[in-house]
């Protein structure tokens, strides 16, 4: 199982050099799970810089994968990892669902460069 980070799909959406990284993944739905913050983040930078018409069809693509929504276990495990390891909330949670699912995280996030599981590449 596959989780592509906000700064990702941002940067497959947007068709930049980057995009390239996560085009084969965000590609193949089958194998996809997308978290809902991941969604919240990208509709709301979306929304706020190309109109609502716009985030609603990036939410629809983004859709085609399995969405997880934050429940109980994801909540607690992420304030654990959030505490451990200086997180973010959005980060905590998208580590803590990724640890859940055992899915690799696919992302340009420098906060989650040195965890197993994460297939990082550098912002160009």
């Amino acid at each position: 199982m596959n989780i592509v980070d906000s700064s990702a799909w941002i940067e497959y959406f947007a068709d930049t050099k980057n995009a390239k990284n996560f085009a084969r993944v965000v590609e193949e739905s089958e194998s996809l799970i997308v978290p809902s913050i991941i969604l919240y983040e990208v509709f709301k930078k979306v929304l706020s810089e190309r109109g609502e018409d716009m985030a609603l069809r990036i939410i629809a693509h983004m859709k085609l994968g399995k969405v997880v929504d934050l429940d109980l276990e994801i909540a607690l495990l992420a304030a654990r990892l959030a505490k451990e390891h200086k997180l973010p909330m959005a980060d905590s949670v998208i580590l803590a669902t990724a640890q859940r699912h055992n899915a690799i995280i696919w992302t340009q996030d420098s906060d989650f460069k040195n965890f197993k599981g994460v297939k990082f590449f550098n912002k160009k």
